[in-house]
């Protein structure tokens, strides 16, 4: 057994490959700062204030196996700070499980809140 490369890769150099989520996995795209923000009564809120920790809105780009209720294309809410955040092509991306995600939006709700947004 030889444990020297060889020259003969399966995969071309300049092959991409396609990125499928695996188990419960959730592939997320990380929202940009919006910086400043505006309380619904006008207040400006700088974008250094720290309140409390703040949940973040994300666009879903794969699912593995076995999530259940997200779907790709679907909104969802989540921490970010207890996240794992993953580079691809120069953007960041977050992977979390299902169960990490507190709520979703899409336009098939069957059981929402009243709120949309």
């Amino acid at each position: 057994m030889s444990l020297v490369s060889d020259s003969r890769s399966p995969v071309a150099p300049d092959a991409k490959l396609e990125i499928q989520m695996l188990h419960d996995r959730v592939l997320v795209r990380i929202p940009v700062d919006e910086g400043e923000r505006r309380s619904s009564s006008g207040i400006v809120i700088p974008a250094t204030a720290q309140v409390a920790r703040r949940l973040s809105w994300g666009d879903v780009l794969g699912v593995g196996n076995n999530v259940r209720n997200v779907k790709v294309g679907d909104r969802v809410l989540f921490n970010p700070d207890d996240q794992l955040e993953v580079e691809i092509q120069g953007d960041a991306y977050l992977v979390m499980r299902e169960r990490d995600i507190h709520a979703m939006a899409s336009e098939r709700a069957e059981h929402g809140t009243g709120l949309y947004l």
